[in-house]
């Protein structure tokens, strides 16, 4: 249920852009999601079907990029990516530290749309 105002927010962000560039029909959204977000992509496909009925933006297919993990580590500043599927312990590849900072993986965006 946490995808609905994620997908309120989307929504309205593209129907905005959409009528400030008379867009006629948004065929697409292209998102950025991290890894670490909850968010899944069926249910948030659902939810702005749902959403965008008698819209501009209805029938429009949200194609979604997971975005890595990434980490800083705060004893080297070095910047790694995590592979969150296959990690028990997050450790800094260069100096073994285990003082670090997410810096991406959380985060959603659109990227771009696909209008007519």
């Amino acid at each position: 249920m946490h995808e609905l105002p994620v997908i309120e927010s989307i929504l309205k962000v593209s129907l905005s852009h959409g009528a400030k560039n008379n867009v006629q029909k948004i065929m697409a959204i292209h998102l950025q999601v991290g890894e670490l977000s909850d968010l899944e992509d069926e249910w948030m496909q659902r939810y702005f079907d749902h959403l965008s009925k008698d819209s501009i933006a209805a029938g429009a297919v949200l194609k979604i990029e997971r975005m890595p993990v990434v980490m800083n580590c705060e004893d080297c500043r070095e910047s790694f990516q995590v592979d969150i599927k296959n990690v028990k312990d997050i450790v800094c590849p260069l100096c073994q530290g285990k003082n670090n900072k997410l810096i991406s993986g959380r985060e959603y965006f659109i990227k771009s749309m696909e209008v007519l």
